[in-house]
């Protein structure tokens, strides 16, 4: 008889959660261990049960997908996480892999995809679909923004004005311009507003 793969499902809606965990309990030696509704409840759950898969959501209460992904690494470098989002922005992808996720799917795919990418994690390998891998090949491909630029950035995301995000920052206007300029350059747009809705389209910043 073959070992059982035990699982732990990590997201804050409930309806999704429960339908993951529905599918998973179908499959013959899939075992559900733990379930997590934020990403702290991720982390105490993994250090509790020690899964061997653990699909986790990116944008969670408390502790985000990423960060949780990180932490239970740190700890755990062997874990096996599954990234299951409804996000495809390339710094979300980007994120996802640094930080140590062995798969990125989207809540779009059939439940026979998802299977597939457990039985393959499972065994040592790396399931990034052909779509996303291109996403994440074009970000890896381009110029990073700064920790500074990436502050104005959510400063203009948040609407602040050049001398509000100046006095925020504690730099003055004419760097807060030199600032705005390479983002614009480095994202490829023309204006503040097209830099603000790139920034959300490419999960580089995140509405709270």
């Amino acid at each position: 008889m073959s070992q059982s793969i035990r699982i732990m499902v990590a997201d804050d809606h409930n309806i999704v959660r429960a339908g993951l965990v529905a599918l998973l309990r179908t499959v013959p030696d899939f075992e559900v261990v733990a379930e997590a509704a934020d990403g702290k409840e991720a982390i105490e759950g993994f250090r509790r049960h020690h899964p061997d898969i653990t699909l986790m959501d990116l944008r969670m209460p408390l502790i985000s997908g990423v960060e949780a992904v990180t932490e239970i690494r740190r700890t755990s470098p062997g874990a096996r996480i599954i990234v299951l989002t409804t996000f495809d922005g390339d710094e979300d992808i980007y994120r996802a892999i640094q930080a140590g996720a062995k798969a990125y799917l989207l809540k779009g795919m059939f439940g026979e995809e998802l299977i597939e990418a457990i039985l393959a994690v499972h065994a040592g390998k790396s399931r990034i679909p052909a779509p996303i891998a291109e996403r994440l090949a074009d970000r890896m491909a381009g110029p990073g923004l700064t920790g500074r630029e990436l502050e104005v950035l959510r400063s203009i995301v948040a609407g602040r004005s050049n001398k509000e995000i100046g006095k925020a920052l504690s730099i003055s206007e004419a760097t807060v311009k030199t600032h705005i300029n390479n983002i614009l350059s480095k994202l490829g747009v023309s204006d503040r507003t097209q830099a603000a809705t790139t920034a959300l389209q490419r999960g580089i910043v995140h509405l709270p």
